[in-house]
């Protein structure tokens, strides 16, 4: 289930895909797909809070993870490896992805597209996913994104709006989470986490750079997004009037 731990409200998994349905009842009127790439397990820490925010509604909720064939290994390992990867992501290269079990394709009262930003783009994988499935998936769909980023996450957003729009989604509204930390030092941790190194070790960047990644308020604000998701869903009202913004944000540049 990589990582992701439910109680009660888990009514099936399926390890192999890692696709997980839960919910209140297995009557819920309310059905959400959370379709998620995660490279170093930030993405999937978000949405662990945000399940558990909604776990008290009666909402059904389909986790799926976006598997590329070929396993991306975090770190990278090096640091002319970090600058290879940073190019070809720069120029959206796609990773091929292992194919989504038949319920993804369904309609859903909403779908959570989630991921990170990989060079101001969304992720190889996503970028394939939208290739090979992107109309079946997303047409006629309520369709709200969430970026884990270092914080340049503006050009992601437009680039991934257009390819929901011209899948024929409505995209009513938009999650950023972004990495604390300011900068310079937060590109500088990132790329050396990416890199194999330990930037919160370093004399000279850790009284700048404490963590990498998100933080536990982060977490704290993503189950609350969760749970004023389902309660807007269940009341019939429109997520696009959910405020999303997140302390962190404060510190972004983008």
């Amino acid at each position: 289930m990589h990582g992701l731990c439910y109680k009660s409200f888990v009514l099936n998994v399926k390890k192999k895909t890692g696709d997980v349905i839960m919910g209140s009842s297995s009557n819920s009127k309310i059905n959400i797909m959370i379709l998620y790439y995660s490279y170093s397990s930030q993405t999937k820490n978000l949405l662990q809070a945000m399940t558990d925010g909604m776990e008290p509604y009666p909402v059904s909720v389909l986790l799926q993870r976006i598997e590329p064939v070929v396993p991306q290994h975090f770190p990278f390992g090096s640091i002319p490896k970090t600058f290879l990867k940073m190019l070809l992501t720069f120029f959206r290269q796609r990773v091929p992805i292992k194919p989504l079990p038949e319920q993804c394709f369904q309609h859903y009262d909403l779908v959570i597209l989630a991921g990170p930003t990989w060079s101001y783009n969304p992720s190889g994988p996503i970028l394939a996913l939208f290739d090979r499935d992107g109309k079946k998936l997303f047409k006629e769909q309520l369709v709200l994104p969430l970026i884990s980023c270092r914080g340049y996450w503006r050009m992601h957003w437009w680039g991934l709006k257009a390819l929901l729009t011209k899948c024929g989604a409505t995209v009513p509204n938009l999650i950023v989470f972004s990495h604390p930390s300011k900068e310079p030092w937060r590109t500088i941790g990132v790329f050396l986490k990416l890199a194999g190194k330990v930037p919160e070790r370093m004399s000279w960047l850790k009284k700048h750079y404490h963590k990498y990644g998100h933080t536990r308020v982060q977490l704290v604000e993503a189950r609350k997004f969760g749970e004023q998701i389902a309660e807007v869903l269940i009341k019939g009202g429109d997520p696009g009037r959910i405020d999303f913004k997140t302390v962190p944000a404060l510190y972004s540049k983008s």
